[in-house]
């Protein structure tokens, strides 16, 4: 009996089933999570594709009414309240304001104002580290230092491939596109925080609902009142950021973000910006290379070392 006890004693704990399982359920977060990013990358691209034949106000607006269409019959079919709980109003607010309404005005403004795909890449780039920030803030998580290291050094990467792309200092598109970032910030932590509690479709649901006596209004306004040329690309794209960009991406995102912490989690955003310079190649024929290449490597490099790295203390870290 004594020499099983010791075996016991001297098992280390990180091999035990109990030990091992938040490990699962933060690497399956991250998992989500990268669906979301993948699902995100898209935006720019679209974006750009859904101007050429609406006004940048109308693409920003108008994805956001046609994302609460969809999240009205998905609410309605599941046989759930239409409005959140008025205890969480406030945060829904937040998320409407942050990432229904902010991020894509903002981003849509900034692309529309002469920034490329390539060099708006640079917000995306910066966002995950502005989400574990607010994650500090906001929801009480405690990252290790070598989690904030990982993700410093992943967000100058970024920067510095994506100022090397453009003209090589910043611009007046980059104030709208720091909003959008903050924007984007506040949206993503809020989210993330009620998901831990509310399944991720519902949550991205309540936000465009709640938004949406300002949103379709104003896109009913801007589509009579300003120019349209649809064309089938235009209008792909307009269908992409107001289905896949504002609703369906965020179902993973959010549940990633509940799952394997927001902080963490979030890094997996860092990938974005390459992933969507490779959309920008593909469908807007941009061209890659070996810099691309090089900021590939240091970004998945940066985003390991950030799912190794857990925090010893806080939430979902």
């Amino acid at each position: 009996m004594k020499a099983d006890d010791s075996a016991i004693d001297i098992l280390p704990i990180a091999d035990t089933p109990a030990a091992d399982a938040p490990r699962r359920l933060a690497w399956r977060g991250s998992l989500l999570a990268g669906a979301g990013v993948l699902s995100f990358s898209g935006s720019f691209p679209a974006t750009v594709f859904a101007m050429r034949g609406f006004d940048p106000y109308l693409v920003a607006i108008g994805r956001a009414a046609l994302a609460a269409l969809a999240a009205v019959i998905c609410l309605k079919a599941a046989g759930a309240p239409l409005l959140p709980p008025r205890a969480h109003l406030r945060s829904y607010a937040m998320i409407a304001l942050g990432v229904v309404l902010g991020f894509p005005l903002f981003s849509g403004l900034a692309l529309d104002g002469g920034a490329s795909t390539a060099h708006s890449a640079v917000v995306i780039g910066l966002l995950p580290a502005a989400t574990a920030a607010f994650a500090v803030l906001r929801a009480g998580e405690r990252p290790r230092p070598l989690f904030w290291v990982a993700c410093a050094a992943g967000a100058l990467s970024i920067t510095v491939f994506t100022l090397t792309r453009g003209t090589g200092r910043f611009a007046g598109a980059d104030v709208l596109l720091v909003l959008a970032l903050l924007s984007a910030a506040v949206g993503y932590t809020e989210g993330g925080r009620l998901a831990r509690e509310t399944p991720g479709w519902r949550v991205i649901s309540y936000a465009l609902v709640l938004a949406a006596p300002l949103t379709v209004p104003v896109t009913a306004v801007l589509a009579v009142t300003t120019p349209m040329e649809p064309s089938p690309e235009s209008l792909a794209g307009f269908a992409y950021v107001g289905l896949v960009s504002m609703f369906l991406g965020f179902i993973p995102w959010y549940a990633g973000l509940a799952m394997g912490g927001i902080a963490r989690a979030g890094q997996i955003q860092l990938a974005q910006p390459l992933i969507t310079l490779v959309w920008a190649w593909l469908l807007l024929h941009e061209e890659i290379g070996v810099a691309t290449i090089t900021a590939a490597l240091a970004v998945l490099v940066c985003v390991a070392v950030t799912q190794a790295s857990r925090g010893r203390r806080g939430v979902g870290t």
